[in-house]
Formats: C-alpha cells, sequence, structure tokens
C-alpha cells in the first residue's frame, strides 16, 4: 500500500522514481479504507531532504499511511523555502485537537545547547506532553531521542570527546524484540552527533528497556512501555550521500572534521561511500508501523485518550 503525502510535493517525483508506491490527497480520498494518521515533527534545517528520506521509509510498507507535516512556530526555518512551508507545514495550534496513529521527532543540530536554551524547547516539550494522549506511538531520532528521554524521564546528555562520525555496526541486546524482528546478529546505522546518553542512566528507569546497542556508537534503542514511545540515537533514514555532504561542508569551510569512519572503502574519501544501512532502515520503519502502531493502534482514534 503506499503512502499518501499531500498534493504536489516535492518527495513525490523522487520516490516516484524509486519505485515507491506514492498516493496524493486526491486519489486517497476516493478509497474507502482508514489509514494510519502519522505526524512529522521536522526539526532539521533541510525539511525537503528530511521529509523526503522518512517518506521513503514510511512509504515502504504494505500499510496505507496519511503524513502531515508540522513545524515549530517558535523557529522560523532559514535554509527552506517559505513557499514549501506555507503549502506543506501546519503548526502545533493546527493539529493539537487531532490524535494519530504515530509521530515522528527528528533531530536538530542544536544538541551543543542545553535543552533549555533551544530556541523552541518549550514548544517542543508541549508537543512531547500532548502526545502521551493523542498519540499511539512516538519514534524519537537522534537529537529528538536525547530530548524525548531527558524530557520524558529526566535522562541528561553528555558532550562526546570527539563528534561520533560514520557507519558502525550494532547488535540486539533484546533477542526477540519485534522492533528488530528480521534483523541479522549485525547491522549497520549512520552516527552523526556530538552528545549521547549513558547506559547506567537508562538503566535507573525501569520503564526503559535498552532493544540494540554499538561498541563504537554506544545505545542505539530504547523502548518504554510496550512501545508508546521509541528512541533511536542513529540516522537510518540517511541517504547513500548525507554524511559525504556533510563531511564536505565542514572540510570545504575549513572545519575540524574526521574521515566518517567506516563509510568509504579503506576509510579513503577518494573512494565512493558504500550504502550498508539500507535493509535494515527499511525494516526497522516497517517494524515500527507494523507491530507498535497498526496492530495495536485503535480503528476509532478518538478512543485514544490515555
Amino acid at each position: 500500500m503506499p503512502i499518501k503525502i499531500p498534493n504536489n510535493l516535492p518527495a513525490t517525483k523522487t520516490l516516484t522514481r524509486e519505485n515507491i508506491f506514492v498516493m496524493t490527497e486526491t486519489r486517497a480520498i476516493t478509497q474507502d479504507i482508514r489509514p494510519l494518521k502519522v505526524l512529522l515533527l521536522n526539526l532539521m534545517p533541510k525539511k525537503i531532504e528530511t521529509e523526503t528520506q522518512l517518506s521513503r521509509l514510511i512509504g515502504n510498507t504494505p500499510l496505507q499511511v496519511e503524513l502531515e507535516l508540522i513545524m515549530t512556530k517558535s523557529h522560523k526555518s532559514k535554509n527552506t523555502p517559505e513557499e514549501h512551508l506555507i503549502s506543506f507545514y501546519k503548526t502545533f495550534d493546527e493539529i493539537k485537537d487531532g490524535n494519530y496513529d504515530g509521530l515522528v521527532i527528528t533531530g536538530a543540530p542544536v544538541e551543543l545547547l542545553p535543552f533549555e536554551e533551544v530556541e523552541y524547547w518549550d514548544e517542543l516539550c508541549e508537543i512531547m506532553e500532548w502526545s502521551k494522549t493523542h498519540v499511539h506511538s512516538t519514534f524519537h531520532i537522534c537529537w529528538g531521542a536525547q530530548a524525548g528521554l531527558y524530557y520524558h524521564y529526566g535522562i541528561p546528555k553528555y558532550r562526546l570527546p570527539e563528534k561520533l562520525f560514520g557507519v558502525f555496526s550494532h547488535r540486539m541486546e533484546i533477542k526477540n524484540s519485534i522492533l528488530f524482528r528480521g534483523f541479522d546478529d549485525n547491522f549497520n546505522v549512520p552516527h552523526s552527533r556530538h552528545t549521547t546518553v549513558l547506559r547506567e542512566d537508562i538503566e535507573k528507569v525501569p520503564e526503559l528497556e535498552i532493544l540494540a546497542s554499538s561498541k563504537e556508537a554506544g545505545i542505539y534503542a530504547i523502548a518504554a512501555g510496550a512501545g508508546e514511545q521509541i528512541f533511536i540515537m542513529g540516522h537510518s533514514e540517511y541517504d547513500a550521500l548525507t554524511l559525504e555532504s556533510e563531511y564536505l561542508r565542514d572540510k570545504n569551510a575549513g572545519l575540524p572534521i574526521e574521515v566518517p569512519k567506516h563509510y568509504y572503502p579503506d576509510d579513503d574519501d577518494t573512494q565512493d561511500p558504500v550504502v550498508t544501512w539500507r535493509s535494515c532502515a527499511n525494516l526497522l520503519y516497517s517494524n515500527w508501523l507494523n507491530y507498535f502502531v497498526y496492530q495495536t493502534t485503535p480503528y476509532d482514534l478518538a478512543t485514544l485518550k490515555k
């Protein structure tokens, strides 16, 4: 089944070229199917790039998904055309009276700031609190995961000695976790961050369970309760050239940046990077949508109040 996205969203052409079944609003309203309602809170500066990456993964399932895009009103994006934001994005005030099967909260390039100093922190806290009663399962990514762990459970983030940058091997800690059903014993995930959370802090919270980790990258996946909240520290959604784009941006600007680890063959940046995480990324999102959203969400979202 397809992902339903707004008419004329730029991601439509990209996904169609990749043979991902996309359905526009016009066509979807003619079908008598209750689609999954998924909200994407896009905190990334390059919103078109991020919404395309996540639409690609969310749309690669047998389920019909209606994707709705929101942004913070307390921060004005400088890297996305104003006309795109007006056409395709809403603010929290415009959707807060609704209920949703799923919510994705992206990362953001603000990790070196204390949470409370982030321009839209109060607004994000309001959304995260609202998600507890209006969303069946919330999927947090990278800084979004750190923000969620801090807000909901008081878990702090810590600055790393150097940027964690590259593609790293991970393993499941809970072998029968349905979030990782179908995964190999070892799987790869891209990371690009300056901060982390510590195992000992997470293990102090009985509601949280560590699902997967990496010897090099640390904790990767955490679940709360029966999956009402999922926290993912890496960027499985990254395209083949996302890490390279970040690397060359900083390198060309004369900033201190190391070659992303395990990304180029032999860590040689004169060679083309090799994608080793795409299959796991697709499986991660399809498992979340199937087992934590579709299989357990109520048909009538009006009954979602917890």
